[in-house]
């Protein structure tokens, strides 16, 4: 994730804007529609559930609908936005656009995926071609000049290129290889015994790819044996696949290689014309993720034949499109990787389906128009005023560490005050003027705007880091810190809240719902357990002192064992994996909380709708993770996310925060009651 323009203001500078935070006179009652009132509620005990005691009258009152594996604030903030696109596209459609305007794009896009009658006419012939390209492989050489051309459309191939920062030298773009090439969401799926990754692994091999393989036209005896071998192909890829929670270790995953030292890797592939057909020019010099799963790759290679290896990539090529083909493709992968996996009970109306993937394929042009609408100049200044003043106090909370030396508390300064804020939107947007767009078939405007995702960022190689550049569109409900470029990247959509107008909700909320959840999180993702190794330049670099790397990491494992011990459904949480994630979740409260400190709203003390200050802002926090989870899909999230469900994101880290059981009471026997020696501070 990535960026904007123009560095941050020097640390001095943001102490001086202490005084300009937003701060509406909110000391009347809301009616009916305060953000966090409303959704109370007041049977729960706050000490028992959190998270329910804030949002329960919401989740009562809405029930995941069945087209989705989970309901919340961010999908309620993505139908505002669908409803409001619908008519942009359909404006578009009726519109005499020149050829190759964006208009014509959109409209033309809409078109072929709305098209119904032509596309169940078409059937699997979109993809006839790419089909014909794998039925002529003959032999290694040819199996590998296909993964090059796949990758460049956009599917699944052992080859898990792409173009990135160099984690030690970040002003440079350089080619990168990582581990890929399987069909289910994690390596653990393969191998784990719980009943949901038993229930997946089973369905997958019994009836998902069976069913592919006899839409793509396998007689009966050849799709059990393409079957069988595609799984063990898949199995084996997996099997030296690294966990997820192994992911997380930069050093371990950096492994800078000469292109000869790659083919020692995997000698079967001549890797320059093969990065060549790639659209990667001029490469010498590779960063490999994973050495031992390309060792695994090269093994395959012999291990599995050439008829093996094209069923593999038949399957992959249709879950790549079959989604924009006709009802039985489109139908299987749904029910596989919807309901199966997510325990969605229905597809969402095919128009929602269209602007989605339409957002995938050019969202930054529909981004111009979202922000023109619903992110004005004076909502901007907010959030812009509102990430320096948590600079600000991030830097207060380094000053009053005890376990952190001076020399490293120096270097965390420089660090922090060099975080370049990206807030709203782009200065500068995109151009997809080479981007071709018609009204044929959907699938192969999918095929080209990968083709042109693919390009774009290939050449990149070889060129300056371009450290103004967007990775997530304005309308996107997240945000993201990007350690190679020390930034973090807040869109106009993650600060939206249903239903309220921006000016009108209380600074006490917005801390909580923004400040804390948002940038502060995102800010503390700097100096988490992965983040802290990048210095201010963005570059993978030892900074600490090896005292305070070690009182660092002796906390963190606090964090990791009190998640460790949270668990639903039968699967634990992975306190390691997650562990980033819970760090910035409890610095983004603890240094939002202290910013708050210094409003009028909290001097004043007054209180709304029965309640004080301190406890809007906990409940601020809470309204960022309002939401619920299909069984199906919490399950997944634990096994393939490096974030622990949201509700835990709530309950978890406030039980480490003293002013939370202040503010609710909460004492010793509540069932959220955490022993002050157990509880975590670390910033």
């Amino acid at each position: 994730m990535i960026k904007r323009t123009s560095p941050p203001a020097a640390i001095a500078i943001a102490f001086g804007l202490l005084a300009l935070t937003a701060c509406n006179d909110k000391t009347k009652t809301y009616a009916d529609n305060d953000p966090v009132f409303k959704n109370m509620d007041t049977t729960v005990k706050p000490g028992d559930d959190f998270f329910k005691y804030a949002n329960g009258a919401w989740l009562k009152k809405n029930p995941i609908p069945a087209a989705y594996a989970s309901w919340g604030i961010g999908n309620v903030v993505e139908e505002e936005l669908r409803n409001r696109m619908k008519k942009i596209n359909e404006d578009a459609l009726k519109a005499d656009a020149p050829k190759g305007s964006n208009t014509q794009k959109i409209g033309d896009f809409y078109y072929s995926g709305m098209d119904t009658v032509g596309i169940e006419k078409q059937g699997l012939s979109p993809l006839k071609e790419e089909l014909s390209k794998i039925d002529q492989v003959k032999d290694i050489k040819g199996l590998i000049e296909e993964f090059a051309h796949l990758n460049t459309i956009g599917v699944t191939t052992p080859l898990g290129t792409y173009a990135g920062q160099d984690a030690k030298n970040s002003g440079k773009i350089v080619l990168q290889l990582g581990q890929d090439g399987i069909g289910l969401p994690d390596r653990d799926y393969y191998f784990n015994t719980d009943a949901h990754s038993i229930i997946v692994r089973n369905d997958y091999q019994q009836k998902h790819l069976p069913t592919l393989f006899k839409l793509i036209g396998l007689q009966p005896d050849a799709v059990t044996i393409a079957t069988k071998q595609t799984y063990a192909l898949e199995k084996s890829l997996a099997d030296s696949s690294r966990k997820l929670e192994d992911l997380r270790d930069p050093y371990h995953n950096y492994n800078k290689l000469p292109l000869a030292g790659l083919s020692k890797l995997v000698p079967e592939v001549d890797w320059k014309p093969t990065f060549e057909k790639m659209d990667y020019k001029n490469v010498d010099t590779v960063i490999v993720g994973q050495p031992e799963y390309y060792r695994a790759f090269s093994k395959a290679l012999h291990t599995y034949s050439i008829d093996d290896w094209k069923n593999y990539l038949r399957k992959n090529l249709i879950s790549s499109f079959g989604s924009y083909l006709s009802k039985p493709f489109d139908q299987e992968l749904f029910r596989f990787y919807g309901t199966v996996l997510n325990g969605k009970k229905e597809q969402l109306p095919r128009w929602k389906r269209v602007l989605d993937t339409e957002n995938g394929v050019m969202g930054e042009i529909l981004g111009q128009i979202f922000v023109k609408e619903y992110f004005p100049e004076k909502t901007k200044e907010r959030y812009v005023k509102l990430v320096e003043i948590m600079r600000a106090t991030f830097k207060e909370h380094i000053e009053r560490l005890d376990w952190m030396s001076p020399q490293t508390k120096e270097k965390a300064y420089y660090k922090l005050s060099k975080v370049m804020p990206k807030v709203g939107y782009p200065d500068k947007w995109k151009d997809f003027s080479s981007l071709e767009i018609s009204r044929g078939p959907y699938a192969l405007n999918v095929m080209r705007a990968n083709n042109w995702w693919h390009k774009y960022s290939a050449a990149k190689l070889g060129k300056p880091v371009d450290r103004t550049e967007w990775g997530i569109t304005p309308q996107t409900y997240n945000a993201y810190y990007n350690p190679s470029n020390n930034e973090i990247v807040l869109p106009a959509g993650i600060f939206t809240i249903p239903g309220a107008k921006d000016e009108d909700i209380d600074d006490a909320v917005i801390y909580g719902y923004a400040a804390a959840s948002t940038i502060g999180h995102e800010m503390t993702h700097g100096f988490d357990d992965e983040g802290r190794q990048f210095d201010a330049e963005g570059n993978l670099k030892a900074w600490w002192l090896p005292q305070d790397s070690v009182k660092f990491t002796q906390r963190a494992q606090m964090l990791v064992n009190q998640f460790n011990g949270y668990s639903i459904y039968g699967l634990h949480v992975n306190g390691k994996a997650t562990q980033g994630e819970n760090i910035a979740d409890l610095g983004g409260i603890v240094i939002g909380l202290d910013a708050f400190k210094k409003t009028e709203q909290y001097k004043e003390g007054k209180t709304i709708n029965g309640l004080t200050p301190v406890q809007r802002y906990f409940l601020g926090y809470a309204l960022g993770w309002l939401g619920q989870d299909r069984q199906e899909s919490l399950s997944s999230q634990i096994l393939t996310n490096p974030h622990a469900p949201g509700f835990m994101r709530v309950n978890g880290p406030f039980t480490d925060v003293p002013e939370f059981y202040d503010a609710f009471h909460i004492k010793k026997g509540d069932k959220m009651w955490l022993d002050p020696d157990k509880r975590v501070k670390i910033w």
